[in-house]
């Protein structure tokens, strides 16, 4: 059976049926419409009171069907018809409304970043009054025609109030070629060419409640530019919003969720980001009223790790926390997803496609936690030789893009991957790193762990599923917390890794701060930090500043730290 996209959560199986018989109407080429099928998706419409999508190729096939707005059911970049600069797509909408109004400009623009040959949009009688024919022959009420125009301020034109006798006039191939010669004669050209682009075009969206603060509020946002770009996607626009608290069905007000769309469409972004953590229902209300895939700030962290991964023990990781995540979302992902229905082989005790998916993800789940333990048993038995060798273990910590890498390459001479970005390093990494003791000159050796990075409200999945590599942080003598003292919210990144810590298992060594990249640092923020943190190191990893200092009150912390062992 043919999918039928959109907002099909409503429906009833019947009216499935009815949409993908659309698939079966077939318009002759040089037609822009025929009667029969304006009163076929009018009648439909009109029953299930929702607008309806139907995408015609030029050969009069019925490629997609979808219940929405033009801007909600727009066909994905990759299943477009591939057209050079001058050309269009190929494919009209012919789209249906209750509104007697020309199509809103949400509607327009993504007629223009699909390259459709037309928009036609037909109104309709609201249905509820009973006041059409038995033969439904007055469903439709008038029509609007737009299309694409080379202008580079408003490039459509719409054309009202016609009646169904004059876009039966209308010699479809004519008007296209005419349409074309327009555009490949104008020096304009094809308007809204960045949206044929690889990466992922991003419009943000942030919402204020009261128990954010102004200053999070705008660092969380600058953050979220950074994870996006780190993901690869390039962010367009920034949405934003005060409210007491989220809504419950789509996380920002109604008029909001208007805009959203529109700025999606007017930028050409193919993905929403929410700075804050959504729900599955939430997350699927907006894409039913936007029409563009919506994730939140997990999901962007996740795919980042994703990328990351480098070592089999952290792609296992990543890949635990993956569908740990997915698992609640996989709930109503459409009706496209299920087996039941109608006809042989659909009826009886049989499982939808969504209960299977569920459950295989389930088995993975347990298979990948399975091989955590054994990752989580292994790195204990590591840790178990190195206690007997009775070397001290320092684990590196703090918010992520602190410098920690840098500053154990510097130290040990390692060869990590450093990199500008937010969880460059996911894998730990111990090297050893020898310490001449200034007052007996004997030569100490330290074990020095980077870890994984740390972010302000690290999601719960990947905290559950990285709990074999946090170990390292847990297990270790000392913690030496490296905060990047050159960035803004260095007060919160402090508070944030300490929101971490405290939840994880009881650490018994202590913990030393280190101020990293005092080189960007002016004078009033180094005595703030000073301060604030009297017993902390103040140190540049880049440029080797303080790092003398550093390794002996490493020493001095270790030799502390053993003296009080057989008292405790």
């Amino acid at each position: 059976m043919e999918t039928i996209h959109g907002n099909t959560q409503s429906l009833k199986s019947s009216q499935i049926k009815k949409l993908q018989q659309i698939y079966e109407q077939r318009e002759p080429s040089h037609s822009l419409i025929t009667p029969e099928f304006a009163q076929a998706v009018a009648a439909i419409a009109t029953e299930i009171h929702q607008p309806i999508c139907s995408y015609i190729n030029r050969r009069g096939q019925v490629i997609r069907v979808a219940v929405g707005t033009p801007s909600q059911t727009q066909i994905p970049p990759e299943q477009r018809p591939r057209s050079d600069a001058e050309r269009l797509s190929g494919l009209r909408c012919i789209a249906t409304q209750f509104k007697s109004e020309p199509p809103d400009e949400a509607s327009l623009i993504a007629m223009v970043r699909q390259r459709l040959d037309a928009l036609v949009v037909l109104t309709l009688a609201d249905g509820k009054d009973g006041k059409r024919g038995k033969d439904n022959t007055d469903l439709v009420k008038k029509a609007f025609l737009a299309h694409i125009v080379p202008n580079e301020e408003k490039p459509w034109e719409v054309i009202s109030s016609l009646s169904s006798d004059n876009l039966i006039e209308q010699d479809f191939d004519d008007l296209v070629d005419e349409w074309e010669r327009e555009i490949s004669e104008s020096a304009v050209g094809m308007p809204f060419q960045d949206i044929l682009s690889d990466t992922d075009k991003v419009l943000l969206v942030g919402l204020k409640t009261d128990d954010i603060s102004q200053q999070r509020f705008e660092d969380g946002l600058q953050e979220l530019v950074r994870l996006v770009e780190t993901a690869g996607g390039t962010v367009g626009d920034t949405v934003q919003q005060k409210r007491s608290r989220p809504h419950p069905q789509t996380v920002v007000g109604q008029g909001k969720v208007e805009e959203i769309a529109l700025s999606a469409q007017k930028i050409g972004a193919n993905l929403i980001v929410f700075d804050r953590d959504i729900s599955p229902s939430q997350a699927r209300n907006l894409e039913n009223e936007i029409g563009i895939r919506v994730v939140d700030r997990t999901e962007v962290i996740l795919d980042i790790f994703a990328q990351r991964a480098q070592s089999q023990a952290g792609k296992l990781q990543v890949e635990l926390a993956q569908l740990e995540y997915m698992l609640p979302r996989l709930r109503g992902q459409g009706r496209e997803m299920s087996r039941l229905g109608g006809g042989i082989g659909t009826r009886g005790p049989g499982e939808t496609k969504l209960e299977t998916e569920r459950r295989a993800i389930q088995r993975r789940i347990a298979q990948l936690q399975q091989e955590v333990n054994q990752l989580q048993a292994h790195r204990a038995r590591i840790r178990q030789q190195r206690q007997k060798q009775e070397i001290p273990a320092v684990a590196l910590v703090g918010y992520t893009n602190a410098g920690k890498s840098t500053l154990l390459n510097v130290l040990t001479h390692a060869e990590v991957y450093v990199a500008d970005k937010l969880f460059a390093t996911l894998d730990p990494t111990t090297r050893k790193l020898v310490i001449v003791d200034p007052e007996t000159q004997e030569r100490r050796t330290i074990l020095l762990t980077d870890t994984v990075g740390f972010i302000h409200e690290l999601p719960p999945p990947l905290v559950d599923a990285f709990r074999a590599t946090l170990e390292e942080v847990t297990e270790a003598d000392i913690l030496l917390h490296v905060v990047d003292l050159s960035h803004p919210a260095w007060e919160n990144h402090i508070a944030s890794v300490e929101a971490v810590l405290a939840e994880m298992p009881a650490i018994s060594g202590p913990t030393l701060i280190a101020f990293n990249k005092v080189d960007g640092v002016n004078s009033e923020t180094l005595a703030l930090a000073k301060e604030k943190y009297p017993e902390a190191l103040f140190i540049s990893a880049t440029h080797q500043l303080g790092l003398d200092t550093l390794r002996q009150r490493l020493l001095q912390a270790i030799d502390r730290q053993v003296l009080q062992v057989p008292s405790s």
